[in-house]
């Protein structure tokens, strides 16, 4: 494929940003495992069942952890003065309005699943509880509570792990927008080479699976509706495949329109479409109902929300099934879906600062999914209870059909499915359409003016792999690979959280880093002497020539004129454990007051050190004179003050400690009274 792709840029021009490196080594693992799902369709489910088995029984716990430390680390960011940060320069405007962005957040990540499961896993818990033998009631107050806490702030932590450790380095350190960048911090230029390869090949794989699997799973939902409504009489792959091919088509051509055109028109009108859906249900159903479990609802998921957190059924063992096919199952499944996600997100989010990043993808997401699935679950359950008299749970096991046999007990069933049927359609074109820009993006590193034609082919693969599969019967051992592989990429994301914490960190000190103590009088006398001072990296014997010819002399001059005012002061020196050199003036009711200047090692960084357009550094440690006091308190550098400035701070010192000692309610200058 590269002798190839050469061959037809040479010949004919044929232009491509793809990065060789990555794309050509993606569209081989992505042929070579579809072909592997669909020619061996039944032996590649029953080997990645088997290994999931395992994994999720032995490391189910590890799930729980890893997305644990995600929403620990997400929220603790958010709370703390690393929040103010922007993804961009302080001057940076956000590139869209908010309710674009957020219809944008909803659309990718977590659309087409809302109208699959709204009514679907709902039902499933309340049919199949979690814990057996609990009555009707609990049944369902436990039904809303998993429901919440699969979609709620866990699964949209995930996402922003990956979403801002890209936005955050692509928009502040000029990296390229690639999960590779958010290793900066650890590898630094490292991440150009083939670690950053690997990374990224693994991302473009993952998104790509993750879409193809959504997709061909998608259709049969579609398929089910449009039979239902009668414009199609079955649900055979004939039909199936006109279904996809028109799906991809749209999303193709808004995708070669570009991300602003496309995606964000698509988002809003969809977020439109599916609140007028949402609302209907609300205002035609158990409207009472509905508000009243959804306010305890809430309240229930927020009193539970440690335990759940951290519950993993260890002492549960009749549970553990049900757990693993389900919170574990979905952990995975939200991780395998981060890549795509959160690049997206990235994508979208320039502008932002960190806490307003991390407050909107996770609150109002899971706000809007908690509204949904109430609104949808709990109506569900209120009818099967007092008007299907269980019909419904009977179809809990066929997610496919029971969005529309649940609309089949309201007013205009026709246009609820018929609108029903549109919002899946857009969801269905704006998850291929980001999925198709971030795939391109991953291929050829962020290339910003890339040819339509990278991103037709993206479309036309996902199209050929999703109906091949889909006819095979290989999607089922391709969706449960793509959770297989969603471990490995679990501890990636780790890896991800400890390199982001560390360039933040940096990020924050270096701009609350105030100037050295001793440029803050600085004027535009004697410049080439500051200049040659701050070029200059001391030794110890550099301390010593320092605190012998300029400090000592500071004092002397100090004490002279301190004891012409009757004010008995001295000079002490010390050589151990690092030089200094102390002015003491001795009080017999207040502490003594002291101001040492000491030779204080520090460690010059490697980058600094190995920078060639700096002077030379001899050793990797560097002495600074730092100041110190009677009341234990260390100081600041003083190594760019002259004799008369040290003397001028020393005084400034004084009469501070003058100050505090007159005041009475400072005992801690008071001299301690020694028992003998």
């Amino acid at each position: 494929m590269n002798k190839l792709l050469s061959f037809l840029e040479q010949k004919y021009n044929f232009k491509t940003d793809f990065t060789k490196s990555i794309a050509l080594p993606s569209i081989t693992i992505i042929i070579v495992i579809s072909l592997f799902c669909g020619i061996f369709s039944v032996e590649a489910e029953q080997f990645f069942n088997v290994v999931k088995g395992v994994i999720f029984k032995n490391l189910g716990w590890l799930y729980v952890l890893i997305v644990t430390v995600f929403v620990i680390f997400l929220i603790g960011l958010a709370v703390s003065k690393l929040g103010k940060i922007k993804l961009g320069a302080d001057d940076t405007k956000p590139e869209y309005s908010f309710f674009s962005w957020v219809a944008m957040l909803f659309a990718a990540g977590m659309g087409i699943g809302l109208m699959y499961f709204g009514v679907a896993e709902t039902m499933a818990h309340f049919a199949n509880p979690a814990i057996s033998n609990l009555d009707v009631s609990l049944r369902a107050k436990e039904a809303q509570l998993y429901t919440f806490f699969h979609w709620g702030f866990h699964a949209w932590s995930i996402y922003g792990v990956v979403g801002l450790s890209m936005a955050y380095f692509a928009y502040r350190h000029n990296l390229p927008i690639a999960i590779r960048s958010g290793f900066y911090p650890m590898l630094k230029d490292k991440i150009h080479g083939r670690f950053g390869d690997i990374v990224d090949i693994f991302a473009l794989c993952s998104t790509f699976f993750g879409i193809a699997t959504t997709l061909g799973f998608g259709v049969l939902q579609l398929s089910a509706g449009l039979e239902n409504l009668g414009v199609i009489p079955n649900t055979s792959f004939e039909y199936q495949v006109g279904i996809v091919v028109i799906v991809m088509l749209i999303a193709i051509i808004s995708a070669t329109s570009g991300l602003g055109k496309g995606v964000k028109k698509l988002s809003e009108i969809n977020i439109i479409m599916a609140g007028a859906l949402m609302l209907f249900v609300l205002i035609a159903g158990p409207t009472i109902y509905i508000l009243s479990t959804l306010t305890e609802g809430i309240g229930h998921y927020v009193s539970n929300f440690m335990s759940l957190t951290f519950n993993t059924y260890a002492f549960e063992k009749d549970s553990q099934e049900w757990f693993s096919n389900w919170t574990i199952l979905y952990w995975a499944w939200w991780i395998s879906w981060a890549p795509y996600v959160g690049l997206f997100i990235a994508k979208i989010s320039k502008g932002r600062t960190i806490r307003e990043f991390i407050l909107a993808v996770l609150f109002i997401p899971s706000l809007f999914n908690l509204v949904w699935m109430t609104i949808f679950g709990s109506s569900a359950i209120w009818i099967d209870k007092f008007v299907a008299h269980g019909a419904l749970s009977e179809f809990a096991n066929n997610p496919d059909t029971l969005l529309f046999n649940f609309f089949g007990y309201f007013p205009l069933t026709s246009v609820l499915n018929v609108l029903s049927i549109a919002i899946i359609c857009v969801f269905f074109i704006t998850s291929a359409d980001s999925g198709i820009f971030i795939m391109n993006g991953i291929s050829s590193k962020g290339a910003t003016n890339s040819p339509k034609w990278q991103n037709a082919f993206w479309g036309v693969l996902l199209t050929v792999v999703s109906l091949s599969l889909l006819r095979s019967g290989g999607l089922a051992s391709l969706q449960t690979m793509t959770m297989v592989t969603a471990l490995p990429f679990g501890i990636i994301m780790l890896l991800l959280c400890v390199n982001l914490w560390k360039a933040l960190s940096a990020d924050n000190e270096y701009s609350m880093t105030k100037y050295s103590h001793g440029s803050l009088n600085w004027n535009d006398y004697h410049w080439k002497v500051r200049l040659q001072k701050i070029l200059t990296y001391s030794q110890k014997k550099d301390i010593r020539k320092f605190l012998n010819e300029t400090v000592r002399i500071s004092f002397e001059e100090l004490v002279s004129e301190l004891e012409k005012n009757q004010i008995e002061a001295s000079i002490v020196y010390h050589t151990t454990p690092n030089n200094s050199i102390e002015l003491v003036i001795k009080h017999e009711q207040l502490r003594d007051f002291v101001f040492g200047v000491m030779a204080q090692p520090q460690t010059v960084s490697e980058t600094l050190v190995n920078e060639l357009n700096m002077p030379t550094i001899d050793s990797e440690t560097m002495f600074l004179p730092i100041t110190y006091f009677g009341d234990h308190r260390m100081g600041y550098d003083i190594q760019y003050l002259s004799k008369d400035e040290i003397i001028s701070d020393v005084l400034r010192e004084y009469e501070r400690f003058l100050n505090l000692g007159s005041d009475g309610t400072h005992d801690l200058f008071v001299k301690p009274t020694v028992i003998e």
